[in-house]
């Protein structure tokens, strides 16, 4: 699990990557949940949380770069 502050400290190309990783293990959770495979189900939700913290940032990012291309 990261913090915000450590993904504020990563590049564009990083955060897209660890979105892409946890959404892939977000689908995979599911999956498991579905089949009854899934053991800790707690995962589900630090998965979701890890996701919009990273997106959070994303938007932030995207949002600095509009201002300042105002």
């Amino acid at each position: 699990m990261s913090r915000s502050s450590e993904l504020r400290e990563l590049s564009n190309e990083d955060l897209e990557h660890r979105l892409a990783e946890r959404r892939q293990e977000l689908f995979n959770l599911r999956f498991q949940s579905v089949t009854g495979a899934l053991e800790n189900t707690a995962r589900l939700k630090l998965a979701k949380r890890e996701i919009a913290r990273i997106l959070t940032v994303v938007h932030e990012r995207e949002a600095e770069a509009a201002k300042a291309g105002k």
